[in-house]
């Protein structure tokens, strides 16, 4: 069975990863995403290493390009506008990534589009959203992490905050809250028949993840420090080194996977002071000498015959060919424009009677342009015209 979106259409006006991961999201689900894309002005992710070697097809285009088609305009010229008006009047999304104000000063704003389709939901996705005095800064994922407070008590005392390898406002906000806040306004409309315009602040949905900490300091002014708290370094729970290099995970926080721990590690003694003891860096300096004894696969083999909440951490490759990584089903074979296939990361949620799909690798930009001109009601001499005089530069 088609995906639970089949029908939906969406514009997508997107660039980089946010955008376009949210996009692909809604392109696995069913729905019909047309990528409006600049035919000068390359994506940053088409410059990434390519799918298969020899192609020019990058992995991110391949990936987040994934059961979109793609077409070519120059949104400088008044033609490609009366395009995108004629698109507006068919399609229910539109996603749009640009700076505050740039979609106005093409003439493809929310106020400007919702009189050709009144129904027309328009989400636009900034890194601080519409208004407020930081609407117009540039900014990237590690910009709205800092200013989000998270920083503050993420990383260890001595070396300060610390880079994760992927990006958490980018995706974790910024793409799922395009999605949260599109699937909501699709409510809405099924049930009122109008449409409306959604504020994705990636700075905001990073703020909103100050959850614990968060509430702590609304409730009393208390500042979490790093090292401090209970899941910041401030406990037990934490990551441990092996013998041979690599690391464990430890996050057995309730008494009974923290006396499991104790246990396998030869230290009962150390279950009565719990998770977070008194002298936690004497005790931390002890666990982390115990665990250097044996190798990740020792340490696991003994961890593998009890519920302690001790995890390895793995590389790519060892996490890809994790055997429930594969019986999830979450590395999936996709074919590319062509011939050929390649491997991808498959739609992370399970649906028990609308699985998602996925028709097609990424293509290169501008790939659909004159096939979309043509059921546009455009005829090839007007199409060869509008190559001719720059409509898709």
């Amino acid at each position: 069975m088609a995906g639970p979106l089949k029908g939906l259409k969406i514009l997508d006006f997107t660039t980089l990863l946010p955008g376009p991961y949210a996009t692909m999201m809604f392109a696995d689900l069913g729905a019909e995403v047309l990528r409006i894309v600049s035919g000068s002005r390359p994506d940053l992710t088409e410059f990434m290493p390519p799918c298969i070697a020899g192609t020019n097809l990058s992995c991110a285009a391949a990936t987040l390009g994934r059961g979109k088609r793609s077409l070519a305009l120059n949104l400088k010229d008044p033609r490609a506008v009366k395009i995108i008006v004629k698109l507006i009047g068919s399609h229910d999304i539109l996603i749009e990534q640009f700076r505050p104000g740039v979609m106005a000063r093409f003439g493809l704003d929310y106020e400007t589009l919702r009189t050709v389709n009144p129904s027309l939901i328009y989400c636009s996705l900034t890194g601080y959203g519409q208004t407020g005095p930081l609407k117009n800064r540039a900014g990237h994922d590690i910009n709205y992490l800092a200013r989000s407070g998270i920083g503050s008590y993420s990383g260890r005392k001595a070396s300060g905050p610390s880079l994760t390898g992927m990006q958490i406002a980018d995706v974790a906000s910024g793409s799922n809250n395009v999605v949260i806040g599109t699937l909501a306004a699709l409510v809405h409309r099924q049930q009122t028949g109008a449409g409306q315009h959604i504020d994705v602040s990636m700075t905001d949905g990073v703020i909103a993840f100050n959850a614990l900490a968060g509430a702590a300091f609304l409730a009393d002014g208390t500042e979490t420090r790093r090292e401090e708290g209970l899941l910041n370094g401030g406990s037990l729970y934490d990551f441990y080194e092996t013998k041979d290099g690599q690391h464990l995970s430890f996050g057995g926080l309730e008494p009974q996977f923290f006396a499991a721990f104790c246990e396998t590690i030869g230290r009962p003694d150390l279950v009565p002071g719990g998770v977070a003891p008194r002298d936690l860096d004497r005790i931390k300096e002890d666990v982390r000498a115990i665990l250097r004894t044996k190798t990740r696969e020792e340490w696991m083999v003994l961890f593998g015959k009890v519920d302690a909440c001790v995890e390895p951490v793995l590389a790519l490759g060892e996490a890809f060919r994790d055997p429930h990584v594969e019986a999830r089903g979450l590395v999936v074979e996709v074919g590319l424009p062509g011939d050929g296939k390649v491997m991808q990361l498959g739609h992370p949620i399970r649906y028990s009677a609308t699985p998602p799909e996925y028709r097609s690798a990424g293509v290169p930009a501008g790939t659909h342009t004159r096939e979309v001109l043509r059921e546009l009601g455009y005829a090839e001499s007007e199409i060869d015209e509008f190559a001719k005089t720059g409509l898709f530069a």
